[in-house]
């Protein structure tokens, strides 16, 4: 299997990736949900960062830092960077912000590696909703030095509009700030992977495609 149904398998069995009736934020009734707290031990998070790093190396994805914004991020990016090291002999800096400036000690707002003029930066998250986290972070990247933001990975891209917008929230991203977003696996390659048998969940299939016909982006 690619690295993309080895990823699907291991949502599923890692329990972030469920199939039922759920009402997401959006107030919309999704056929499937994706709860990244899911991740909760150690062997877990060493094989998440594995398929960050192959998203990362697959797309040929320039790294000199990975920023995971905080709270989520710090592990996201922690992990991620260890595995560019381990799997691809790539070693990357990573840095996460704080909620607040710091004022005393070493001070300031981040920790890890401090961001520098021209520094090629990924940022690294679990989901994308709205856009939320990047509109939150980029300014702080940017305010704190000019660095080159390469792009931002994902686990997984629902594919889905906005509900102010025709545009997903990866398509946002990229209107707004010219930030490619990049993800692990997303909607379609799910739908795919239930169709093949990679995974178990047939009796959704048809749900699942309605609600990508009523909400989906086309691409």
């Amino acid at each position: 299997m690619s690295y993309k149904n080895d990823f699907i398998r291991f949502m599923a069995d890692s329990g972030v990736l469920t199939f039922g009736d759920f009402t997401l934020k959006s107030g919309r009734k999704a056929p499937y949900f994706i709860n990244t707290g899911n991740y909760k031990t150690g062997a877990q998070l060493a094989k998440l960062g594995g398929f960050y790093a192959d998203c990362i190396k697959e797309n040929g994805i320039e790294a000199e830092c990975l920023f995971g914004p905080a709270y989520k991020g710090i592990p996201l990016a922690s992990c991620a960077a260890m595995a560019l090291a381990q799997k691809y002999n790539m070693d990357v800096s990573f840095c996460f912000d704080r909620k607040e400036v710091k004022d005393h000690g070493e001070g300031g707002l981040f920790v890890g590696k401090q961001p520098a003029k021209g520094e090629k930066v990924v940022i690294i998250e679990d989901v994308m909703t709205s856009g939320k986290a990047l509109k939150e972070v980029y300014p702080k990247l940017k305010d704190a030095a000019d660095v080159d933001i390469t792009g931002m990975v994902i686990t997984v891209d629902r594919m889905e509009k906005a509900l102010d917008s025709e545009l997903s929230a990866v398509e946002q991203a990229y209107e707004d700030y010219g930030i490619r977003v990049y993800s692990i696996v997303n909607i379609n390659d799910i739908i795919a992977a239930i169709e093949e048998g990679v995974i178990e969940g047939r009796e959704y299939l048809d749900k699942m495609k309605e609600y990508r016909a009523q909400y989906g982006v086309n691409r």
